[in-house]
């Protein structure tokens, strides 16, 4: 059975991304085709990206949080990203998070959750970009959430019904593509 992590990401302390990825959890939780693990970036308190590029390519990391880092994203098969936009790009915490690494991205799949004032597109779009470089799949379905009519107040995650159909699809691509790309690693 394939391991499955739910990547918060972000790292502010008034976020509301713990909300979004405690729903994607939820409905992951009715599913029995993998394990599902909620990974909150913000617990393992990677400093700002300061690695070598030898250390990155070794795995001889310098920065004692990378290391378990590290450790928690190896023993993953792949991934659903949940993601907050800002300033169209993807948050400084996460790209500092998918920076520390390489080796332990490579031949993985994810899936995008995103969420902004116009669905979190261009972050989502950013960050398949960015994630192509360590060699991790994304998959074709994407879920997107307005601030303006999932959220109440832009604080208070309420998402609308017809998305738990698209988060089931999205999880079946990341299921299968992680089944299949585990088969080469």
């Amino acid at each position: 059975m394939v391991k499955i992590g739910i990547i918060t990401g972000s790292t502010r302390d008034a976020r509301v991304n713990t909300q979004v990825a405690e729903w994607v959890k939820s409905i992951a939780n009715q599913r029995t085709d993998a394990e599902y693990e909620l990974v909150d970036i913000k617990d393992y308190n990677l400093p700002r990206y300061n690695e070598s590029v030898p250390a990155i390519m070794t795995r001889d990391y310098q920065t004692p949080e990378a290391k378990i880092w590290s450790e928690k994203i190896d023993s993953l098969d792949g991934f659903v990203f949940v993601l907050a936009e800002y300033n169209k790009g993807i948050t400084s915490g996460l790209k500092d998070a998918i920076d520390y690494l390489y080796q332990e991205w490579n031949n993985k799949a994810a899936g995008i959750v995103s969420y902004g004032s116009t669905l979190g597109v261009s972050a989502a779009n950013n960050l398949r970009l960015i994630l192509s470089v360590p060699k991790v799949a994304t998959v074709g379905t994407h879920v997107g959430l307005s601030l303006f009519t999932d959220f109440q107040d832009m604080s208070k995650f309420n998402p609308a019904p017809f998305h738990e159909e698209t988060v089931m699809n999205l999880l079946d691509e990341v299921v299968d593509w992680s089944k299949a790309l585990k088969t080469i690693r």
